[in-house]
């Protein structure tokens, strides 16, 4: 099973237009307020030594390249083409390994698998995107890259962010800036229950490790100067047992 074409045109189409500038992405905050702050949480439970790390739905790549800084391998990974581009632009040195990959598809995350071996996964805000029939062909996909040994770290809006997302966009202005070309592209976010994301692990034949709750940063601000922060809910997840 593969993502929809009107999905990858649909990020095809957001990214192709989209600006190279360092945060000119709704998501694309500093990594210090991201990926930095993940990483505390996610890096007491990397038990096994040496496995590579896969940043699942990488995007424009900021915060892959901050986890290279840290990791002796990471693999940077995307559905889109076009985004994996602003990737390797901003990566001149190669630093990073940017690769297509369509994570529905579980022979993709098999041959991924076969090459690399049991990996850590970090995957941000990429869940709440994916069309229903997707989402658990997607954690299925991440157990797959997990192997017996990798563990994954898994943030996602909970479901009070989509209340603060429909705020912004009915406000008396419109859609911030940075919000508006989300919606124009049909990519509608914050649709994923908080029950439902458990469920998708469960059956995915992985264990919550550890849980809790953390404000995601965007790159935006309100009419007050105020910076938009969503509600999510981590986990860290890995095989039972």
């Amino acid at each position: 099973m593969s993502v929809t074409s009107r999905y990858r045109e649909a990020w095809e189409g957001f990214w192709q237009e989209a600006s190279d500038e360092q945060g000119a992405v709704f998501w694309d905050a500093e990594p210090v307020l991201t990926a930095g702050l993940h990483l505390a949480l996610f890096e007491p439970h990397m038990t096994a030594v040496g496995l590579p790390l896969v940043d699942l739905g990488c995007g424009n790549g900021t915060q892959t390249r901050f986890l290279a800084d840290r990791f002796p391998r990471v693999i940077g990974v995307d559905l889109s083409a076009a985004a994996l581009d602003h990737a390797r632009r901003a990566d001149p040195a190669d630093q990073v390994d940017f690769r297509e990959l369509d994570a529905v598809e579980k022979s993709e995350a098999e041959q991924l698998h076969a090459e690399i071996g049991d990996a850590n996964v970090y995957m941000r805000g990429v869940l709440h995107q994916c069309d229903p029939d997707d989402r658990q062909p997607l954690l299925d996909s991440v157990a797959t890259l997990l192997g017996d040994r990798g563990r994954a770290f898994v943030v996602e809006p909970s479901e009070a962010a989509r209340s603060v997302l429909m705020g912004l966009v009915q406000g008396p202005a419109g859609p911030p800036p940075k919000l508006a070309p989300i919606f124009a592209h049909g990519l509608a976010p914050a649709d994923v229950d908080d029950a439902s994301v458990g469920s998708y692990v469960e059956a995915a034949g992985l264990a919550v490790l550890a849980a809790g709750e953390m404000p995601l940063t965007s790159t935006e601000y309100t009419s007050d100067g105020t910076r938009i922060e969503l509600p999510s809910r981590w986990l860290v997840v890995g095989r039972r047992g």
